[in-house]
C-alpha cells in the first residue's frame, strides 16, 4: 500500500513515519511544510508540501497516487486558533477541502485527524455518535473539517483523539510528563488543574490507531485515545510517583485561576469500544505511557 502523510514533522507525523518504516510493509511518502526534520530519509520519500496551497496538493497527490492519505497537519494551539482565526481556518478547514478534492480525483482513502474539542465537555466521556458542540474556535474549525468530509463523495475515516503526549525527534515540544518531571526536579512550585478531565493519548498509540484504520480502510469515525480518564493533577501525581519525585511543591488548582484566551471543555475523554472491536486497538495505560517516555529520555 502507498501511504502519504501530511504534517510529517509534527509529533504524530513523526511517530507514523517511525512506525511505517519500522514495519516496512508500505511505501511511504512523508510531506510537511519546509524541510524534513526526520532522519532515515533513504527508506521513504520526503516531499515539501503546503496543504493550504491547492495546486501543491493536487500536484503532489497526482505525482504519487497514494492509496491512503493521513492528514496530521493542523493548527492545534487552542489559544492561537482563537487569536489567529484566519490562519486556523486556512490550515484546519480550507486545506482539508483541498485534500478531499485531490482524494476524489485520484481515488485515495482520506484519514482526517480530529479532536475531543468538538465537544462542550458537559457529559464526557463521549462515543463516536455523540452530538458535537464546540466552545472554542479550534473546536469549530475541526468540526467544520469533519463536516466537509461527511458531505464528500470520497472513502474516508475520521480519527478523533485527546491530549496527545510524546517525545518528538527534535524535542521541540514539551508535554505534561516532561514539564512535571523537570519542575519537581528543579524544586519549582507548580499549580496543576484538577477540574478538567481528559483521556491522555500516547503519540505511539495514536499512530498505531491511524495505521490500523489505514490498513483496513475502515470507514467512519473512530475514537483513538488513551483509556484512562484523568485530571491534569492526577497525571502529575502519577508522573511524580513514577520518577519518585517529592510532591511538596505541587498544588491542586482550578481552571478559573488560569487566564486562557480560549474556553476549554471541562470533561471530555472517549469511549473506545468501537476502535477496540473493529480495529483491535489497544492503548497503553497512562503509567505505561510514562514508562515509554522514560525509556526515550534515556
Amino acid at each position: 500500500m502507498k501511504i502519504l502523510i501530511t504534517g510529517s514533522n509534527g509529533l504524530l507525523g513523526q511517530k507514523l513515519v517511525n512506525l511505517i518504516t519500522e514495519q516496512n510493509k508500505h511505501d511511504l511518502i512523508a510531506t510537511a511544510r519546509g524541510k524534513n526534520r526526520l532522519p532515515k530519509e533513504s527508506v521513504y520519500i520526503f516531499e515539501s508540501l503546503d496543504i493550504t496551497n491547492e495546486q501543491e496538493v493536487m500536484d503532489v497527490v497526482g505525482k504519487y497516487q497514494p492509496d491512503v492519505i493521513i492528514n496530521t497537519a493542523a493548527m492545534t494551539n487552542v489559544d492561537q486558533c482563537e487569536t489567529e482565526q484566519e490562519d486556523c481556518w486556512k490550515l484546519n478547514v480550507t486545506a482539508v477541502d483541498h485534500l478531499i478534492k485531490a482524494s476524489e480525483k485520484h481515488n485515495a482513502f482520506l484519514l482526517q485527524l480530529s479532536t475531543d474539542f468538538i465537544f462542550d465537555g458537559e457529559d464526557g466521556p463521549y462515543r463516536e455518535e455523540a452530538k458535537a458542540n464546540p466552545i472554542s474556535y479550534y473546536g469549530e474549525s475541526k468540526l467544520a473539517a469533519e463536516n466537509l468530509i461527511l458531505e464528500s463523495k470520497i472513502d474516508w475515516a475520521i480519527a478523533r483523539t485527546v491530549l496527545v503526549y510524546g517525545i518528538a525527534h527534535d524535542m521541540s515540544r514539551s508535554n505534561i510528563i516532561l514539564w512535571v518531571k523537570k519542575s519537581l526536579e528543579d524544586g519549582k512550585d507548580i499549580q496543576v488543574v484538577d477540574d478538567q478531565w481528559r483521556s491522555p493519548t500516547l503519540a505511539e498509540d495514536l499512530a498505531m490507531g491511524c495505521l490500523l484504520i489505514a490498513e483496513k480502510k475502515a470507514k467512519g469515525i473512530y475514537n483513538i485515545s488513551g483509556d484512562d480518564l484523568l485530571t491534569p493533577y492526577e497525571m502529575a501525581v502519577k508522573t511524580a510517583e513514577f520518577f519518585d519525585l517529592p510532591q511538596t511543591t505541587m498544588t491542586k488548582s482550578d481552571s478559573t485561576k488560569f487566564k486562557q484566551t480560549a474556553k476549554r471543555p471541562p470533561k471530555t475523554g472517549f469511549i473506545l469500544d468501537k476502535a477496540k472491536k473493529d480495529l483491535g486497538y489497544k492503548p497503553h495505560s497512562f503509567e505505561e505511557g510514562i514508562k515509554v517516555l522514560a525509556e526515550q529520555i534515556k
